[in-house]
């Protein structure tokens, strides 16, 4: 997971002991731009948190109070947390401080890793249970487990190809084939896997989406293992593994039938493309609108597919294009 990073400053916002809150980083929380890591669509980033899915979003102000306890800050006044984050992008600093107003909620914890520490208060570190809570106490918010393949690498890989679409582009050439946009079976595909996957998604996110494929031939049955691995990664290439045509078929199907908030999103790309994230139960794409799309499975670890342009391909970016939530 990519670490998150901000400007540390202060808030006169108080989260416990009214103690204040020494500001580290901040987040989107909208259906056009959420933590992917946390869930497949807007609605499953907020029930990840406990949150209502507001339409308007939310702002999550990641910091530490005087103790040093971890806490992150719910703010409804998502202008104010994107202001910051774009100074912040920018080099530039700002003192993020919601105001009490906005403040919807303060749970314990974080939900994504960040590198950074407030200075002059105790290392972070979740806050001790509340014993006045009424409902009970939550349990601290904490990053998705992505030591492992599952559905939050699988989304952090997708993420980082879509921030490198040059350098992943770059893999693909005129010899190179490809999973067909309609799902049909065609003998003969091809597909980016081992180190090259693992090194260009470890540039982007933190993360190694190919290490895993070889990690889980590492088992107690050795030789069969190994062999059932090389017989998920030659369906795949081929073009016969179920979950290739699954995940096309429900992409096609979010056009008759349009998905939660945020299983699609558009983006701006270069020129008039438009860069599309796509997720659903198992899988993840991105494509751009004037080129290819890469698919991204959890039964396949660590393999990323091309999906070729073809006939068909042009029409459904097109349609998950119009269909897709856009950042304000």
């Amino acid at each position: 997971m990519t670490d998150e990073e901000g400007a540390v400053t202060g808030t006169d916002d108080t989260v416990a002991d009214d103690d204040a809150l020494y500001v580290l980083t901040a987040v989107l929380l909208t259906p056009a731009q959420f933590p992917s890591v946390l869930g497949d669509d807007y609605p499953a980033a907020c029930a990840a948190l406990g949150l209502q899915p507001y339409a308007g979003g939310f702002g999550l102000v990641m910091g530490q109070d005087g103790d040093g306890a971890r806490w992150t800050v719910v703010v409804d006044d998502v202008s104010l947390v994107a202001v910051a984050i774009a100074s912040w992008d920018c080099g530039m600093e700002y003192d993020l401080s919601p105001d009490d107003r906005t403040v919807v909620c303060a749970l314990p914890g974080w939900p994504l890793a960040v590198a950074i520490a407030a200075p002059g208060v105790p290392a972070p570190h979740d806050p001790a249970p509340d014993p006045g809570a009424e409902d009970g106490d939550l349990p601290p918010l904490a990053p998705p487990d992505t030591d492992e393949w599952g559905p939050a690498q699988r989304r952090l890989g997708a993420d980082a190809i879509a921030l490198q679409w040059a350098v992943w582009r770059e893999q693909i050439d005129d010899g190179t084939a490809f999973v067909p946009a309609g799902g049909r079976v065609t003998e003969g595909q091809g597909a980016v896997e081992g180190d090259d996957a693992a090194s260009g998604a470890r540039g982007g996110t933190g993360t190694d989406t190919g290490s895993h494929a070889a990690e889980n031939n590492s088992t107690a049955d050795g030789e069969d293992a190994a062999e059932s691995e090389g017989a998920a990664q030659h369906n795949a290439s081929s073009g016969r593994h179920p979950g290739v045509r699954r995940a096309l078929a429900e992409a096609h199907a979010y056009v008759d039938a349009p998905p939660p908030p945020g299983r699609v999103r558009s983006a701006f790309a270069s020129g008039d493309a438009r860069t599309i994230r796509a997720d659903g139960p198992g899988w993840s794409m991105v494509a751009r609108t004037d080129d290819i799309a890469f698919l991204l499975l959890d039964e396949i670890p660590g393999e990323i597919l091309p999906v070729g342009r073809g006939e068909e391909l042009p029409g459904l970016l097109k349609a998950l294009d119009a269909l897709a939530v856009r950042p304000s």
